[in-house]
């Protein structure tokens, strides 16, 4: 793991972002923004599963005005989403919004990109300057060879735009949809400016070929010290993208928080069914706060060993299950008993911890 790249330190509503901050988990709701109540509670989910900022897209005028409302029911950074048209951006700072996402590929005339700056900056609103593959400029040449520099190109005549208005709340993002053309792309970008980076893979995919996706993107970068704030974009629920942020994070021992599942593959030695027991156990506890490893292991032979590291675990047997704690057994109870063993565990670390 490299040194984290240093950047400028930005902050986006009560999170910082870059010059050494955690780098935050973020997402985008899927819901209408001109629909408050949907908006907010799909945001309020997001939240509970440990997301630090979340975007909405801005369609219309309509959902512009919607974000004063939306702003006052919610707990987390919002971000503006604009496409297209300028005057968009301009009514959702009216409204309050915490940051904005300009895409070049779409909103380019420099009077107008002007015009958002001007507020933006009497305002101290951040501004993304999020270069997508699937909308690049035209005059920039999008071949697969040459892509990823046509990114960071495009990437850099905005920041100049920007920076030629006194303006430099900035952040940046390169996505494209194939995970080495936004590798290179952000590789290529960190050594030229020192403004923090979003990291993702647009348009992953479904849940499992999407984590893979943006694992192996995000992961890479994160390795070499890139990145300072990240969103996976899946075709999914949003809480999912959120969880996933938080275990490319966890499995990096960049960030620690809530729960890190530890599990057996299973083998025929197991004789339960571990499967959906670990499901039960992730599904109960996936959004706790607190960094607690549990492990649900499907044989007393090699489980206590193997997830030793673990703070509280399970072994389990056909007719009984073993508990214990640092590899250590505490207790031996009924199979049928050992989910609520499990928790009684769980619940009392957490409970200890909350009291320290």
């Amino acid at each position: 793991m490299k040194k984290r790249r240093i950047t400028k330190k930005i902050r986006i509503g009560n999170v910082e972002i870059g010059g050494g901050a955690p780098i935050s988990v973020q997402s985008m709701c899927n819901t209408d923004t001109r629909d408050v109540k949907a908006t907010v509670e799909q945001i309020s989910k997001l939240a509970d599963a440990g997301c630090e900022l979340v975007r909405v897209a801005v369609l219309n005028i309509e959902a512009a005005e919607a974000i004063g409302e939306i702003k006052k029911k919610i707990k987390i950074p919002l971000i503006a989403d604009i496409h297209f048209d300028y005057r968009l951006a301009l009514e959702s700072m009216n409204q309050g919004v915490d940051a904005l996402r300009l895409n070049p590929g779409n909103i380019n005339i420099k009077e107008h990109v002007e015009a958002v700056v001007k507020v933006a900056k009497e305002r101290q609103i951040p501004i993304r300057i999020g270069v997508n593959a699937g909308s690049l400029e035209k005059n920039f040449d999008s071949s697969h060879e040459k892509l990823h520099k046509s990114l960071v190109q495009s990437a850099l005549r905005h920041v100049k735009i920007l920076e030629n208005l006194d303006f430099d709340l900035i952040k940046i993002s390169l996505k494209a949809s194939d995970a080495f053309t936004t590798i290179k792309a952000y590789r290529k970008i960190s050594k030229k400016v020192n403004y923090p980076l979003h990291l993702g893979v647009t348009e992953s995919g479904l849940l499992k070929s999407g984590l893979v996706k943006s694992s192996i993107g995000m992961g890479i970068l994160l390795i070499e010290g890139i990145g300072d704030t990240l969103r996976v974009s899946l075709t999914e629920d949003p809480v999912e993208e959120i969880h996933a942020g938080w275990e490319i994070l966890k499995a990096l021992n960049i960030r620690k928080k809530g729960l890190n599942l530890i599990s057996c593959p299973t083998c025929g030695r197991c004789e339960v069914k571990l499967i959906e027991l670990a499901k039960e156990v992730e599904a109960k506890f996936r959004n706790i706060e607190s960094p607690l490893t549990v492990a649900v292991m499907g044989c007393h032979v090699n489980g206590p060993g193997e997830a030793k590291s673990a703070d509280v675990g399970i072994a389990c047997a056909k007719k009984e299950a073993y508990i214990f704690k640092k590899g250590e057994i505490i207790k031996k109870v009924p199979f049928k008993n050992a989910l609520i063993s499990l928790e009684e565990e769980i619940m009392g670390l957490l409970n200890t911890e909350k009291q320290e």
